[in-house]
């Protein structure tokens, strides 16, 4: 396999300037067009204001690539068949020379490989609800226990069993801590109701951790920087809980399992809430944007 790493990404890594990574599962499959492509450009737009070079990541014709000129991104964002790749789907895609964009698991791994120590994300997967039946775990967790990388995101997607993903967390090994709060962020809530042990303040502080994980020399896992949407920009908490209620009982009722369930519910909760809940994602994703820029930068000393 080629990592595909372009000039720009290239040079920055080697000049060590701040470089974050984004996925691109949202632009082609989380947002309608035309939109999803006005977003994408808008992300990075949001890394490079913040004095950081953006990393979007996909897989195009086979070719893992991490950092896209204007043609590429608009081929996430508009072309048809372009798949969902997690990181045990990157084989099978660089051999069928298939494209496809990544969801947080392959963009870390890419990422990681390339060089790049930051990436910014809306939620991570998680366990899912009703584990004990379903076994329902995202390969998200397993593959950051394993991946030396800094996660900005906004906790886990509320549609997940949240205490169950932060004990799952702790069992592998991966390190969490809230940015200026001591309460773990729920994606569309800047409270899931669940603490964290350790807070972080300013993007020096994240970098220090960074720096710390590196001097240990410990098992190479991620350190995951659970940002919370501002109150202002959050879902209504009780219109939140009553429509998850619903999505949850639609699920059950159609009977929708395995990888069909998240985006079963996220769109049940885009459609159900007049596309409130899509807003907050999206408030979210670029607090989350702007943090891993100066976070990249506190890293790399600039």
């Amino acid at each position: 396999m080629t990592l595909m790493v372009s000039e720009e990404v290239r040079a920055a890594i080697d000049a060590r300037h701040p470089v974050v990574a984004l996925e691109s599962t949202i632009i082609a499959h989380g947002l309608p067009r035309p939109r999803n492509l006005l977003v994408a450009r808008e992300l990075e737009e949001t890394v490079r204001q913040e004095g950081a070079i953006p990393a979007t990541v996909a897989v195009l014709d086979g070719h893992p690539h991490v950092g896209l000129d204007k043609e590429q991104l608009e081929r996430v964002a508009n072309g048809d068949g372009i798949r969902k790749l997690g990181h045990r789907d990157l084989p099978l895609a660089v051999a069928a020379g298939a494209s496809g964009a990544t969801t947080v698991s392959a963009t870390a791994l890419l990422a990681a490989l390339a060089g790049v120590r930051v990436f910014a994300t809306g939620g991570l997967g998680g366990v899912h609800r009703e584990w004990t039946v379903t076994q329902d775990e995202s390969a998200d967790l397993a593959l950051l226990a394993r991946t030396r990388i800094t996660v900005v995101c906004a906790g886990v997607k509320s549609i997940l069993d949240v205490p169950a993903t932060l004990q799952r967390l702790e069992t592998l090994g991966v390190a969490v801590a809230g940015y200026g709060t001591d309460r773990f962020p729920g994606f569309y809530l800047s409270d899931s109701g669940h603490p964290v042990d350790w807070t972080l303040d300013t993007p020096e502080q994240v970098a220090a951790v960074m720096r710390a994980q590196d001097t240990l020399d410990g098992p190479r896992s991620a350190l995951v920087v659970a940002n919370p949407v501002p109150e202002e920009e959050q879902l209504d908490p009780a219109l939140h809980g009553r429509v998850l209620a619903d999505a949850l009982h639609a699920c059950e009722e159609e009977r929708v399992t395995g990888q069909a369930v998240t985006p079963f519910l996220l769109d049940y909760l885009v459609r159900h809430t007049d596309g409130a809940s899509l807003s907050a994602n999206l408030a979210a994703v670029r607090g989350n944007v702007r943090l891993a820029a100066r976070v990249a930068a506190a890293w790399t000393g600039v």
